[in-house]
């Protein structure tokens, strides 16, 4: 995406390594390695990036996601980022948002409306589809695809930070709202949900517990950016049962796997840890004792498999 004030704009490496989810020792090793990204200087002598740096780093960020190795692509422009991510994904030389739109015109449809900045008619449609669907199908048939075609979106620069920050407010509101009316709160098992300090992303989650609590489970929620020993103590005094975390694809692979093997051995073995999302060191190659939840129907055969320990 083209920024007609880029030049103007800059963001700091912290900025930028929250945007990206690339560290900041990375950014400084690429630099001196590849001689990308090149930032400026601001008065103070710290980096400063500009907005079309920022696009690629992004665009590279979600290649390495799927598997490229930096050293391969980082000399690559923009233009040639985002086509290697359309055949890197299997649409050839089809663009995949395209091809999805075909497939399913409703996404495209609250997709264009986001876009728009139309946020009461987007919390309108989402509203309609919630009472049509019910809360279940909402989430598996609605949110999880839409917030997945928006994610790619913003990775391959079709759509603004902000403008993917009003849709994540839009979803949240609406899904609090349904999972508020939900009305008897069951009680086992009872399930924490959170994620790490550096995972921001909060939809993932919400989907969970609206899926969870339909199930019958007691579901306390800490929102996103929990430390690890805080989650501990949380799970000690709400007498937990599972830890639910959600990793979102811009996670550092190291610090799911660290966090998460942190977090096992500080947590007595009768608490279970789940893993869900699409961060990719996931499936590749997740710590001892942990359940990773691939997808949002692995969550009913994970409590079934909790209840029929619990009976015995």
């Amino acid at each position: 995406m083209e920024h007609p004030d880029a030049a103007a704009i800059t963001l700091s490496i912290s900025a930028v390594e929250r945007d990206t989810g690339l560290s900041k020792d990375t950014l400084r090793v690429w630099e001196r390695r590849y001689g990308f990204p090149d930032p400026m200087r601001d008065a103070f002598g710290e980096r400063i990036y500009s907005l079309d740096q920022v696009d690629r780093l992004r665009a590279i960020r979600r290649l390495m996601d799927i598997g490229h190795r930096p050293g391969k692509i980082i000399g690559l422009d923009i233009a040639e980022l985002h086509a290697l991510a359309d055949t890197s994904t299997g649409s050839g030389s089809v663009n995949r948002a395209e091809a999805d739109q075909d497939t399913n015109p409703d996404l495209a449809h609250l997709v264009d409306i986001t876009k728009s900045h139309d946020i009461e008619e987007l919390r309108r449609q989402l509203g309609q589809r919630l009472l049509r669907l019910g809360l279940a199908r909402f989430v598996t048939e609605v949110v999880a695809p839409l917030t997945q075609r928006v994610g790619d979106a913003w990775s391959r620069g079709q759509m603004e930070i902000y403008e993917e920050h009003l849709y994540t407010e839009s979803i949240q509101v609406v899904l609090r709202n349904a999972i508020s009316t939900i009305p008897q709160p069951g009680d086992r098992p009872r399930v924490l949900l959170t994620t790490f300090p550096s995972e921001a992303h909060g939809v993932g989650l919400l989907m969970v517990e609206a899926l969870l609590a339909l199930e019958g489970c007691r579901c306390i929620s800490l929102g996103t950016q929990t430390p690890v020993w805080d989650i501990v103590l949380a799970a000690s005094a709400q007498e937990i049962d599972i830890v639910a975390l959600s990793f979102s694809p811009v996670m550092n692979p190291n610090q799911v796997v660290d966090g998460l093997t942190e977090l096992r051995a500080k947590l007595p073995r009768s608490i279970e840890i789940w893993a869900g999302g699409r961060c990719p060191v996931l499936q590749r190659r997740p710590p001892p004792d942990i359940r990773v939840v691939t997808e949002l129907s692995d969550l009913t055969t994970g409590l079934a498999d909790w209840r029929h320990r619990a009976s015995r």
